[in-house]
């Protein structure tokens, strides 16, 4: 017992003399190095016995580690709530930084002060690493991970995303180009499309996509640009296209949360989906399940996304110099009765 009457910690010294060893065999063992077989034995009966608990802290400021990854979710709060992509997402991460003893951080960032305040607790060491989702061009906190040389993972590419920071993702102008030829395929003669978030790659390029797919039958009037991946910009994105363009008879939704609002605008106006108009979406979330009819839609790997991205940063934290720069994965077209 201690003088204020609270237990003493057991010592390393402690272990050393119930097992009959010096301090230096002790920790070799507490770090993961060789030694005898019997000399481990003995050690090991002598920290049951002491039961000795590391000071994680402690051994993490020598080793100027935290033991710990951010999670970066540059989004705002509503919408980061409503998207199951992130959740998604996050849970992939989770699963293997939890199997590497590593704890994931949650920083959300909806505004310049949080920008301010995670630049300053990511140049402070608190994370060892870094996994950024919904990064815009030209963000702040993308110069910074180059800046500070983070182990850092990006959920797709900003265009300013430097070489050496590796990004997991999708093919995002393909599996666009595919689902808006599928729905053309379907008689459809005058689609538009609800684009998102822009300042994105994401967003930028399913736009880019949505053109390649209609080629000289692309008209930029039958473009609602909305700011966010969320059920609201569905629902104005589709009235803007329906005082524009009252004879449309396809849409493609940059994302299904903007789909099913899309489709609710349209159930109001007396429209029938699929039968007057054919609705497309993207991400095969549960949005793609709730609506009615169920929508077609292409798939984006999110919780393998966050997988691979964690295994990435924690690859870069262990010292591995041979990390990929890119994996793009499979996200292919879920057709069903929506078009």
């Amino acid at each position: 017992m201690t003088a204020s009457g609270a237990p003493r910690r057991s010592t390393v010294k402690d272990i050393a003399a119930a097992a009959g060893v010096s301090r230096g065999t002790v920790n070799r063992v507490l770090n993961g190095g060789y030694v005898s077989p019997e000399a481990r034995t003995a050690i090991e009966a002598a920290i049951a016995e002491v039961g000795y608990v590391p000071n994680t802290a402690a051994r993490n400021l020598k080793r100027r580690r935290s033991e710990a990854v951010g999670f970066l979710a540059l989004e705002p709060h509503a919408v980061l709530l409503e998207d199951p992509n992130i959740g998604a997402i996050m849970l992939g991460a989770n699963a293997v930084l939890s199997l590497a003893g590593y704890q994931m951080v949650s920083l959300v960032i909806d505004s310049d002060r949080d920008t301010e305040r995670v630049a300053r607790y990511l140049s402070g060491g608190f994370v060892d690493g870094a996994i950024i989702v919904s990064a815009r061009a030209y963000d702040p906190i993308t110069r910074l991970i180059g800046q500070i040389a983070m182990p850092a993972v990006f959920i797709g590419h900003p265009p300013d995303l430097a070489n050496t920071i590796p990004f997991v993702g999708i093919d995002n102008v393909g599996s666009a180009r595919e689902i808006t030829s599928r729905l053309i395929a379907t008689g459809r003669r005058r689609i538009g499309m609800i684009a998102c978030a822009l300042n994105r790659d994401s967003g930028g390029d399913r736009l880019d996509g949505f053109r390649q797919a209609l080629g000289d039958r692309f008209d930029s009037a039958l473009v609602a640009e909305v700011p966010h991946y969320d059920y609201l910009g569905g629902v104005n994105g589709m009235r803007e296209l329906l005082e524009r363009e009252p004879a449309i008879d396809g849409v493609f939704a940059a994302s299904d949360a903007v789909a099913a609002g899309a489709m609710q605008v349209l159930r109001e106006a007396g429209r029938d989906v699929p039968g007057d108009v054919g609705v497309v979406g993207f991400d095969d979330s549960a949005w793609a399940a709730r609506t009615q009819p169920s929508l077609s839609t292409v798939h984006q790997p999110a919780r393998e996304i966050g997988r691979h991205a964690a295994e990435l940063v924690h690859r870069q934290i262990s010292g591995d110099t041979d990390v990929p720069r890119s994996l793009v994965l499979p996200s292919p077209v879920v057709w069903r009765h929506s078009a």
